[in-house]
């Protein structure tokens, strides 16, 4: 990696050679490549996709289908497994809403995590109160780790719907999904993967994996916002039924019946996120070139190098000291994170303070939520340096009061 070129392909950065960025867990900074792209179809072409039989209609169509493409390429999937959406969250609930409404029922049993997203369990605790399933967490160990030993303890023939997160949004860990979805398959369940934090980090196979579904946002991703990716098996789609209806998903349409496209168009009505596709497959392009193996060593060495400095700072308490991720989830003894947050921003230093929409793990954790700081590629040691000065001036200041 070569970090001083990447750097100068964000105009944030050029433009504020001061900033710390370290909010990348909520949203990654945007290289010229993406907006490029997204500016590019808005200037030179500007149309809808698929209908248009005319040139420039054909032309955004083949980018926008080559965009999917590109997405397809970059986890290890095909073509007809790739859906857009509107981000990790719409993927997640189009997952429940289609799968879950149409083949749960009453005495099914779904696991979930206490280390989930809101967007991970809450649709399906909505499906379970429809259907009348249950809702079975998987006990955290003393870390507030998945274990491959835990889940087994509550998977059973009961089983139907597995929902969990690849990386947790607060605590960073990795869990070993590969695992889980080999035992919930021996029982026949599916499983769903909130990989929103993963896909942007690491290099990710889903045939490898054998997950059933997979959603994550391009915005994480260094893509624009409000477009995302569900991954799904093709037999999988094929048999779920849209939930939303209008334009373009359709087949044929009478008065008294409707068919609809294949996947992945029967789940795309209306008129799709161009521009926002088309950004999202310049991003996959810009970090397949980077490398992802690349970027998360380069990520978990920032990390480390954090956590030395914090150790050396008083009344600081990191929840995950062992994650492999550049997630740090940390607060400042007796400081409401909102408070120490006002200090980390006069210094240009961004970082999130809250519970992160992920208030079952900050409730586990005893907190009501936390100081989160989230590294990224473009990220350099002295922003390390400058976080470190941050925390300890937090830590003296509130001290002081």
């Amino acid at each position: 990696m070569n970090l001083d070129e990447i750097r100068k392909d964000f105009p944030l950065l050029r433009e504020n050679p001061n900033l710390c960025y370290l909010d990348n867990a909520a949203m990654a900074l945007k290289p010229d490549c993406v907006i490029q792209a997204v500016d590019s179809y808005y200037s030179k072409l500007g149309v809808n996709v698929h209908r248009g039989v005319y040139k420039l209609s054909y032309e955004a169509t083949d980018l926008y289908e080559e965009a999917r493409n590109k997405v397809a390429e970059f986890i290890h999937a095909d073509f007809e497994n790739i859906v857009f959406t509107r981000g990790a969250s719409a993927s997640l609930n189009l997952v429940a809403m289609s799968y879950g409404l149409t083949f749960l029922k009453e005495g099914d049993e779904i696991i979930t995590s206490e280390l989930e997203h809101h967007s991970s369990h809450m649709p399906w605790n909505a499906v379970a109160e429809k259907v009348k399933a249950k809702v079975i967490y998987i006990p955290l160990n003393a870390e507030g780790r998945i274990t491959v030993e835990a889940f087994k303890s509550v998977l059973t023939d009961r089983t139907k719907v597995v929902a969990l997160t690849y990386v947790s949004n607060v605590m960073g860990y990795v869990t070993p999904i590969k695992e889980i979805i080999r035992l919930a398959h021996e029982k026949q369940a599916i499983v769903s993967v909130d990989a929103a934090q993963a896909v942007p980090h690491m290099p990710i196979d889903v045939k490898d994996l054998d997950c059933d579904f997979l959603s994550f946002s391009g915005h994480k991703l260094c893509g624009p916002t409000g477009i995302g990716v569900l991954y799904g098996k093709k037999e999988l789609l094929e048999k779920m039924p849209p939930i939303e209806y209008g334009g373009d998903m359709a087949d044929t349409v009478r008065k008294d019946s409707m068919t609809f496209k294949d996947a992945p168009y029967k789940f795309e009505a209306g008129t799709p996120i161009i521009a926002g596709a088309i950004g999202l497959g310049a991003a996959c392009a810009y970090l397949e070139k980077i490398g992802m193996d690349n970027i998360a060593k380069y990520e978990y060495m920032l990390k480390e190098e954090a956590l030395k400095r914090l150790k050396e700072i008083p009344n600081v308490v990191v929840y995950n000291p062992s994650c492999e991720t550049g997630i740090i989830a940390f607060n400042i003894k007796g400081v409401h994170p909102h408070d120490a947050a006002s200090v980390f921003d006069k210094n240009d230093v961004c970082i999130r303070a809250g519970h992160h929409c992920a208030q079952l793990i900050t409730n586990w954790l005893g907190v009501y939520g936390t100081i989160r700081a989230s590294f990224y590629m473009y990220n350099t040691l002295e922003d390390v340096e400058r976080f470190a000065e941050s925390v300890k001036e937090a830590s003296e200041f509130f001290d002081m009061l």
